[in-house]
């Protein structure tokens, strides 16, 4: 096998990766390709490439990450993870670890790491390293991972819910979510959210964006119920897609193109989290993106018409 075979087999691993390091598809993908660039300079070959590739991408990873936690502590507003719609990396025997891990709860989970307790959980709790290519991966010994590791759990377990929602319950209560939600159904919606429910939206300052965190199952209800027929009619449509491995949708203009996305958080058997990424800069490796702004203005002035 080449190179080039060799590289492009581990890829989707080597995006994974990094996407959960950083959070971003756009960083992750930047990662993967300065990973191929060393491989390729490489005058040696290592003995694991899929140890060597898994190495150079974290290291990467982590460098990139202590840069980008300046700019996020200067994000306008509440800060999200790029949405992510699918997965390239499967693993059949690590489904469950990979599921919950690219979930946006769980991203902003690890965010509270440090970079490194981060790149070793991911490698180690995530995708299953062996101690001594973690170690080999960051730059420490085996000791050092071991208590990185155990920061890193303490940390993540700490903000972890109590409950979590089998994933069929999960898509039977999105389901009836995103039908209330055509329907302008107040009622329906409202026994879909649990009572301290919270809707949030990442904009960046570059789009529209709630003030704040809309709390409470009324509250969102009559919000949602109200802004999404205004939305329609100016040629907003939407179709339910996971985000981030949960329940969710993805926002469209009447040309297509992306407006923004939403991203469901199900626990105890009621939505607790709505999470909305309309920033511009986080959408487009969805496709070609709304202007969000030119929307707004046109649903102000089909509200004022009515």
């Amino acid at each position: 096998m080449s190179e080039v075979e060799e590289f492009e087999e581990l890829r989707p691993l080597l995006f994974s990766i990094a996407y959960r390091i950083l959070g971003s598809v756009a960083e992750a993908e930047d990662a993967v390709q300065e990973t191929w660039l060393r491989f390729a300079g490489s005058s040696t070959r290592p003995t694991s490439v899929k140890a060597f590739l898994a190495a150079v991408v974290t290291r990467i990873s982590i460098d990139v990450l202590r840069s980008a936690r300046v700019r996020r502590e200067e994000y306008v507003g509440p800060w999200f993870p790029e949405p992510l719609l699918d997965d390239p990396y499967q693993d059949p025997s690590r489904s469950a670890e990979l599921a919950d891990s690219v979930s946006m709860a769980a991203l902003l989970l690890l965010e509270r790491l440090s970079p490194l307790e981060r790149g070793v959980f991911v490698l180690r709790e995530v995708f299953g390293f062996g101690f001594d290519e973690v170690a080999a991966a960051v730059g420490r010994s085996e000791a050092a991972c071991r208590q990185l590791l155990v920061r890193a759990r303490r940390h993540m377990e700490a903000g972890r819910p109590r409950f979590e929602t089998a994933r069929e319950e999960r898509e039977e209560l999105a389901s009836r979510f995103f039908a209330a939600l055509r329907g302008g159904d107040v009622a329906g919606l409202r026994e879909l959210l649990a009572a301290d429910v919270s809707m949030v939206g990442d904009g960046g300052g570059k789009a529209p964006q709630l003030a704040r965190a809309v709390i409470g199952a009324e509250n969102v209800a009559r919000l949602l119920a109200s802004v999404l027929p205004r939305m329609a009619r100016v040629g907003v449509t939407f179709e339910p897609h996971e985000v981030n491995g949960r329940p969710g949708a993805v926002f469209r203009d009447r040309d297509g193109r992306v407006l923004h996305t939403l991203a469901l958080d199900v626990l105890d058997g009621r939505i607790q989290t709505i999470r909305s990424v309309i920033n511009p800069d986080k959408l487009g490796h969805l496709g070609p993106v709304a202007d969000a702004w030119a929307i707004d203005r046109e649903v102000r002035q089909a509200r004022r018409s009515t």
